[in-house]
């Protein structure tokens, strides 16, 4: 039975690896998946989906103007669809979570969405917002936070490596930008920066 699956976790707990792995083992078996990533997120090439540990494969790239039950339609009509995975999944909106519901509703196709739970503000992204509510399966992916903690929030910083307080809820970034700690270290880091 087709279930939607929302993996998600702080920064660097693996979430891309995690979908390549399964997107391998459904083609090891010849079974055709369909691969998303966010069209905003280009740090690594676009239309690609890398993990930091090398590997990496081609993908379908989504924006707001993405219409998934359609396109996912289309491409079972062409060729059966085994799995559809979506990566950066916290950048979708509303609509496309509903439509990646459909897929698994109407279309009977497992979906496979990885990506952030809550920004640097420790506020949810709408994508995350709406996967948490709507999905079969909530998957939680771990991390560790410098104190050996389990990281579960995430703290952007500025090029001295102090934390950022305020910003536009999406910066495109990596290791330079973002670092994932425990709640008891993100607090404490806000703290600090707001004195």
């Amino acid at each position: 039975m087709a279930q939607l699956y929302f993996y998600y976790s702080a920064m660097n707990a693996g979430k891309s690896t995690a979908l390549l792995q399964s997107s391998y083992n459904y083609n090891e078996r010849g079974m055709r998946t369909l691969v998303y990533t966010a069209k905003i997120d280009n740090r690594f090439h676009e239309a690609k989906v890398s993990s930091r540990i090398g590997i990496s494969s081609s993908a379908m790239l989504f924006d707001v103007k993405t219409k998934f039950f359609q396109e996912i339609e289309i491409e079972k009509d062409y060729k059966t669809v085994h799995c559809v995975l979506v990566d950066e999944s916290q950048f979708l909106i509303r609509r496309q979570v509903k439509d990646l519901s459909e897929v698994v509703d109407k279309l009977k196709i497992p979906v496979l969405c990885y990506g952030l739970r809550t920004d640097f503000r420790g506020e949810l992204f709408s994508g995350s917002q709406y996967l948490l509510a709507w999905s079969d399966k909530l998957i939680e992916l771990k991390t560790v936070c410098h104190c050996g903690r389990k990281a579960g929030m995430v703290l952007r910083i500025d090029s001295i490596g102090k934390p950022v307080t305020a910003g536009n809820q999406i910066q495109i970034g990596g290791n330079e930008k973002y670092i994932s700690v425990c709640r008891k270290h993100y607090f404490e880091a806000l703290n600090i920066a707001s004195k």
